[in-house]
């Protein structure tokens, strides 16, 4: 797995591009999404609570990168992981998840 920080994320979904766009994975629990989303253009975006990823596995291509986000990037970390272990490829942890993206990039996403 690879791990990104949030300066790096805008320009790494532009740089994979293609068909099909790089997959932003959020796996926060239903109650964090209500505080917002990460929105990068060009990206497809799914949320999965890291809880619930294994019976939904099903619900991601392998063939599309994947760019794993939580709250402060310890979960997302573990769920890349998992997704190397289930064969997935193109694999990264977006370093200090929604917490450093508010703190960093945009200030319109609450920070909780």
């Amino acid at each position: 797995m690879q791990q990104i920080d949030v300066s790096e994320l805008q320009d790494l979904v532009a740089t994979l591009g293609g068909s099909p766009p790089a997959m932003l994975l959020d796996v926060r629990e239903q109650w964090e999404l209500a505080f917002g989303q990460i929105q990068v253009p060009d990206a497809a975006h799914l949320a999965i609570p890291m809880n619930a990823l294994a019976q939904r596995i099903d619900e991601l291509d392998r063939a599309q990168p994947v760019i794993c986000i939580c709250h402060h990037g310890m979960r997302s970390a573990q769920v890349a992981a998992f997704l190397e272990r289930q064969g997935f490829e193109a694999v990264y942890n977006l370093r200090g998840g929604t917490d450093a993206w508010s703190a960093q990039v945009d200030a319109q996403l609450p920070r909780y």
